[in-house]
């Protein structure tokens, strides 16, 4: 108020033209819209038999990789893969384990049904014999939080068990809790990657998780989905990882297997919540399994194509969404063999499909575009790990990742709901665009199943790129027509019975309405920031931002640039 009464009227007047004329002049943000049945197109065709369920390196990949090439550049794209090819190899052990023994000291017990193992060795037999066991709380190493449950016990030799998710994720309503974990809100501790990640470099030969659903977030029969199979990126000798076998224990046989060296379960989950935890071997008890293992090189690929910017291509605004699904399996209660994915992911990659097409029949973005379809998500992000840590266009100068994965199918919503809140600013910019459509922000109902740590967007973030993960599993949409009761329901359908299941199949009663309300926010927060100079951040508090931080003078250099 002091200025404007210290202003002359002609400068007053003048601030306010300008104002205006600001207001009136500035551009509208570009709404991207996509095609409904180009997208149900994609999927059926993309989840049909003859795509053979697209498991990395197979005929299903290769029909699949020749597809998505030929739609790419069907919408005018270029090749965004190094040395200007429209693909990225990726090369993968591929192991599968078969029928042998395994035993729990004495006691058989029968792989698929009481204990899940697989393998990332390429030995002829996944051997384990009368390892010494010892139960690791929830394996966690996070000095910046103040909590090691190793204490320093060497596990070279031993087999390794873990509980899934974090510290604080089971404690009762009146029990004090940590907090260092978040609560219930899964932090990447909590993965079931990052355990057996961490029991390897722990120099131990095996590694058990013991399942529960609310933990893994997810049941039994997924756990055992890919029945025996394993994939990794091709690994020197010298790199082979040091497990022999990696699993899970069901929850009923993990009970057993505790009481049969003396302790008990319920008290040592408790017990593991606590800072002061220390490893508790399982005395008397071993674990030795003999299984075959079948075992081959393959080279799978990322296929990358590019929209390059007109001003500053250097800057890279990526899209992402895996293309791969679990192949073919054992027939299901309708005769079907092919678990092809059709919504986890063939709807996510239609998706960016269309909006690859509608961002390339508009204005030429200042930033360059990047539209990712990557391999081996299932087999734990392995497409989108290897291109992060072998990257075309430097991850300093990428803006954002933004992936699509798993979208709700059952009609239109009044929200879009938001995985991994208060992690960075691309947040905000989700609730501008939903707003714009007509529609509120709702944050991820189950953040203790860390969905923010299982989709390809994470490969970036570990890197320091802002990210953005679009998944309609993450919480009950408030739809149109039932309410959030409605959208609850399908999440249950989904996860409970189709989710990496054969019945995952494109099914005319699909209601895509909702779908497409994202995919079409997704494509213009893509437009936004490639049609812009601003540079999203991570908020304080996220993990993420001492990783970014470490890069902000390439940024800073970009940005001098544009002066």
């Amino acid at each position: 108020m002091s200025k404007i009464a210290g202003m002359t009227k002609s400068h007053l007047l003048a601030t306010l033209s300008a104002a205006f004329t600001l207001a009136v002049c500035a551009p509208a943000l570009a709404e991207i819209k996509v095609d409904p049945a180009s997208i149900t197109r994609d999927v059926k065709t993309l989840a049909s038999d003859a795509f053979e369920g697209r498991a990395p390196g197979t005929t299903g990949e290769t029909r699949t990789i020749e597809y998505l090439i030929e739609r790419l550049r069907q919408s005018g794209l270029e090749p965004g893969g190094p040395a200007g090819q429209w693909v990225q190899a990726v090369p993968l052990l591929h192991t599968t384990l078969g029928q042998g023994p395994v035993s729990l000291g004495s006691t058989p017990v029968s792989q698929g049904r009481e204990i899940y193992l697989s393998t990332l060795r390429p030995d002829d037999t996944a051997r384990v014999e009368k390892a010494p066991m010892v139960f690791v709380g929830y394996g966690v190493n996070a000095p910046e939080r103040q909590w090691d449950d190793f204490k320093g016990v060497d596990l070279t030799g031993k087999v390794a068990v873990f509980l899934i998710n974090d510290p604080d994720f089971s404690a009762a309503p009146d029990e004090a809790v940590s907090g260092n974990f978040g609560g219930r809100k899964m932090t990447y501790y909590g993965r079931w990657t990052y355990k057996f990640e961490e029991a390897a470099r722990r120099g131990a030969i095996g590694a058990l998780i013991v399942h529960d659903t609310p933990g893994a977030g997810y049941g039994w029969n997924v756990v055992t989905s890919p029945r025996g199979e394993n994939y990794d990126i091709l690994r020197k000798p010298e790199n082979l990882i040091s497990l022999r076998v990696q699993g899970w224990i069901e929850g009923t046989a993990a009970t057993d297997m505790f009481q049969q060296a003396g302790l008990d379960l319920g008290q040592l989950r408790i017990a593991a919540r606590k800072a002061d935890f220390r490893p508790v071997p399982l005395s008397g008890l071993t674990f030795s399994a003999a299984l075959p293992v079948t075992h081959e090189d393959v080279i799978s690929h990322n296929v990358l194509g590019r929209i390059p910017g007109a001003r500053h291509p250097e800057e890279v605004v990526f899209l992402g969404a895996h293309w791969d699904a679990y192949g073919k399996g054992e027939p299901d209660a309708k005769g079907r063999v092919f678990r092809a994915g059709a919504n986890d992911d063939a709807l996510g990659v239609a998706g960016l499909l269309e909006i690859a097409r509608a961002m390339k029949t508009g204005p030429v973005p200042d930033r360059s575009v990047m539209f990712a379809f990557w391999t081996a998500e299932e087999r734990g992000l392995l497409g989108s790990e290897f291109y992060a840590a072998t990257p075309v266009y430097p991850i300093e100068k990428t803006v954002a990742n933004l992936t699509l994965d798993i979208l709700q199918t059952a009609g239109a919503a009044k929200d879009v709901v938001l995985v991994g809140q208060g992690q960075n600013t691309l947040e905000n910019d989700m609730a501008r665009i939903a707003k714009d459509q007509g529609r509120t922000v709702t944050p991820e109902s189950l953040p203790e199943r860390g969905l923010f740590y299982r989709a390809d967007h994470f490969s970036f973030a570990k890197r320091g790129v802002p990210v953005l993960l679009q998944m309609g599993i993450a919480g009950a949409s408030d739809l149109k027509q039932g309410g959030r009761t409605a959208g609850q329901a399908w999440i249950d359908n989904y996860t409970g019975n189709c989710y990496h299941q054969a019945c995952d199949a494109w099914e005319p009663a699909w209601d895509i309405t909702g779908a497409v309300q994202d995919i079409e926010l997704v494509g213009t927060l893509a437009q936004d920031l490639a049609t812009s100079s601003k540079w999203p951040e991570w908020k304080p508090g996220s993990e993420f931002k001492a990783i970014r931080d470490k890069t902000s003078s390439a940024r800073r250099q970009l940005a001098e640039k544009r002066q």
